[in-house]
């Protein structure tokens, strides 16, 4: 799963998604960027597949990324291949607006073709270069105005943190079907897709709901609903060790993966279904090719491979198709 970080305050944000990004790292990843808004330099943007050790030596642990105001991405490849250019963040075409997202936008496709037939230049494969392009078409001086008329157009799961250049006094943060987290702090405010990345600065933190966006100044972060009206959040107090929060208060991660499973099904299953009909909107494959299918492969290692012996028995009950694993 990928990783995101942001931060916003009076310190240099780059060592701070540096480290918050370390938190994250235990969950995988092939590639790793910064955002990083500074009033000299504007927008800096610094991105590098491979481990994250290979980011904090071009920027030479982030001091070469000056600024106050930034987002940090780990990704794992969905959509284009794991290089510089689809590494997050993703920014518009003005260079104005960066983005980093957790998910899949459903309908990219068709977003990014009415984009280029407006006669804007994509330099990536991503699904996520789609919600700055779109942001950048929609912006007319108010960030949080153009963050709902996208929300409008996007279809999908989805974590996002954005900056834009023309607005550097605030992050906003927005979540749909994809965790994020907000951390209070004094002087400063976070976000992250985990709590792990934000608990050596801070113990105060609210769990983002579905729909909501979250609007971080230095001093202070306001959270709107749906319909984009103020909302107060439960605050909690995480009393967890580092090492404790980073598998999430269970004892080792395989059985933090195995707690998990049934949210990411849940997770994993909701987006595809619209009106009570299973959409998969990402799948080449049409109905006739799946119904000609007479044995399926499940490919994995470790934990999932245990997974997929479990999904034979289920997959081979439902479909009465032999299924190896």
């Amino acid at each position: 799963m990928c990783g995101i970080v942001g931060f916003i305050g009076r310190e240099a944000a780059s060592p701070i998604l540096l480290e918050g990004l370390s938190r994250l790292e235990y969950r995988g990843y092939d590639s790793a960027g910064l955002a990083v808004y500074d009033q000299e330099q504007g927008l800096q943007v610094v991105k590098a597949k491979g481990r994250l050790q290979v980011l904090r030596d071009l920027t030479e642990e982030g001091t070469k990324v000056p600024g106050t105001l930034g987002l940090g991405h780990t990704r794992w490849a969905t959509h284009g291949a794991p290089n510089d250019e689809n590494a997050h963040p993703q920014v518009s075409q003005s260079g104005r607006i960066a983005v980093v997202h957790n998910g899949i936008i459903e309908n990219y496709v068709e977003l990014k073709n009415f984009l280029e037939g407006k006669g804007i230049a994509f330099t990536s494969e991503t699904d996520t270069e789609v919600v700055a392009q779109l942001l950048e078409y929609y912006y007319e001086g108010d960030l949080l105005d153009a963050v709902y008329k996208v929300l409008h157009r996007i279809e999908g799961a989805y974590a996002l943190g954005i900056v834009c250049a023309d607005e550097p006094d605030k992050l906003v943060a927005v979540r749909k079907d994809s965790p994020l987290i907000l951390g209070y702090g004094n002087g400063f405010q976070m976000l992250a897709s985990d709590v792990t990345a934000v608990i050596k600065y801070t113990r105060e933190v609210c769990y983002l709901d579905d729909g909501d966006v979250a609007v971080l100044t230095p001093d202070r972060i306001q959270v709107y609903d749906v319909l984009g009206q103020p909302e107060e959040k439960e605050r909690s107090h995480v009393d967890w060790e580092i090492s404790a929060a980073e598998k999430g208060g269970y004892e080792h991660f395989m059985f933090k993966e195995i707690m998990e499973e049934p949210k990411a099904i849940r997770d994993t299953i909701s987006p595809r279904i619209r009106e009570g009909r299973v959409v998969l909107d990402d799948l080449t494959i049409t109905r006739e090719d799946l119904e000609r299918m007479d044995r399926f492969y499940i490919i994995a290692c470790g934990s999932s491979y245990h997974v997929g012996m479990a999904a034979k028995y289920t997959l081979e009950r439902l479909l009465r198709i032999p299924v190896e694993v």
